[in-house]
């Protein structure tokens, strides 16, 4: 369930604890508080006790169908070029790979962590039943339980396992709305950015105080939003203001570049972050998709997915990338054969791709199934491996959980060794 934080500051409206809900919190524009109205919400809204030790985990959606087949080109495979004769990626064009697949030339940002071991991608991943649907494609990957009724998101689930009991623990960050990644009983917050968090009026009128006061004897259910939000804003009070990168660091003027920028200032912030929800969209290149050349959309799109990741590591530097995973996710890949319009549709097995100081990177895991027209499921890549799967190593292994089962029901864990365990 969700609680918006939203208020039109001209509402002539009573303030009162009746009317408060029924609008929700002015906490800036954009700001969300998820996972604490409804009938998921607890009767206790404590958090789990105990300090959580493992890896900050930022999962990047990468929403409209992330073309795997152009950032980690299956140069090997002579099909790839049969099938795309006009926006394959050449070979002589990729920049680092193992002579079957190769990065695309827009990735060069996030050559040094390939070469240093610290990015890694899988490939033919994806989810079980196929479907062309983003709605239904990207529900589906969040939720991550299909076959059963359980309608939270897998990072909801995975943030209920980790004791974790800050108010910042979770947090979807950017301009998208609260990821159903999210959605659960377990505490999170959404904001659009750090420094746009605030409580709408605060500063001209004690509205802060005035919420602590109006809720202090309200039973935890019509208490928990508004208290929660008063946690989440004191919280990110040291982590405001001014900011310089460190490092040298330089973020691209864009929507992920300024996320992925208050994730690494919550992470430096010592906010006790646990996990972080990301949105990068523009990934639907029915058309122009194009050659592997600046002023493409795959090129520019890649160019500024990679500075921004590029960024982000610089920024915290080595030592906090020690304790940092960032994965990507998407709803599905593309089509293998191109499109007249030089672009690809809505296809099924895709690539992801895993960064941080404990990936074992430099090299591209899973099992590949061939291009050629027989090993295709219905014109797609087929897929081998269950995105879950590999999401469930790096939890075990960076995150501390332990049962998966909890998380992801039914699915054991990818032994690809991708991850170093703590």
């Amino acid at each position: 369930m969700t609680t918006v934080l939203c208020c039109d500051e001209n509402e002539k409206a009573q303030l009162t604890r009746r009317g408060l809900i029924r609008r929700g919190l002015a906490v800036g524009a954009g700001a969300a508080l998820t996972g604490l109205a409804g009938e998921a919400l607890s009767t206790s809204l404590a958090f789990a006790a105990g300090k959580y030790t493992g890896d900050v985990l930022v999962v990047v959606s990468m929403h409209g169908g992330f073309d795997g087949l152009s950032a980690f080109a299956p140069i090997g495979d002579t099909a790839y070029f049969q099938a795309r004769p006009g926006i394959a990626v050449p070979t002589a064009k990729v920049i680092a790979g193992d002579g079957m697949f190769g990065l695309h030339p827009a990735m060069a940002p996030l050559l040094p962590q390939w070469k240093a071991g610290r990015l890694a991608a899988v490939h033919a991943v994806g989810q079980s039943n196929p479907t062309r649907s983003h709605f239904a494609a990207m529900e589906a990957m969040e939720n991550a339980a299909p076959g059963t009724s359980i309608r939270s998101g897998w990072l909801d689930r995975m943030l209920g396992l980790t004791g974790a009991s800050g108010p910042l623990s979770a947090v979807s960050m950017g301009d998208a709305m609260p990821a159903r990644l999210l959605a659960g009983p377990s505490a999170d917050v959404s904001m659009k950015g750090l420094d746009e968090f605030t409580l709408a009026a605060d500063g001209k009128k004690p509205m802060a105080a005035a919420l602590r006061a109006m809720y202090a004897d309200a039973p935890p259910l019509l208490a928990g939003p508004a208290m929660a939000a008063d946690r989440a804003l004191a919280a990110t009070a040291s982590a405001k203001g001014a900011y310089r990168p460190a490092n040298g660091a330089e973020y691209p003027d864009s929507d992920l570049g300024g996320a992925l920028r208050d994730v690494a200032r919550l992470i430096k912030a010592d906010s006790g972050l646990v996990t972080a929800a990301v949105d990068c969209g523009d990934w639907d290149m029915h058309q122009g998709l194009g050659p592997a050349v600046k002023g493409q959309r795959m090129y520019d799109n890649l160019a500024d997915f990679s500075a921004a990741l590029a960024a982000f590591v610089t920024d915290l530097g080595e030592t906090a990338m020690k304790n940092v995973t960032v994965l990507t996710i998407s709803e599905f890949g593309r089509r293998v054969k191109e499109n007249s319009s030089r672009g690809v549709d809505h296809g099924h097995g895709n690539a992801m791709m895993l960064l941080g100081g404990g990936i074992r990177g430099g090299r591209v895991y899973g099992a590949w199934p061939g291009l050629d027209p027989a090993s295709l499921v219905a014109g797609d890549l087929a897929v081998t491996t269950d995105y879950r799967s590999v999401i469930g190593e790096v939890l075990q292994k960076r995150c501390g959980v332990g049962a998966l089962n909890d998380v992801f029901p039914g699915v054991k864990p990818s032994s690809f060794g991708l991850a170093a365990a703590r």
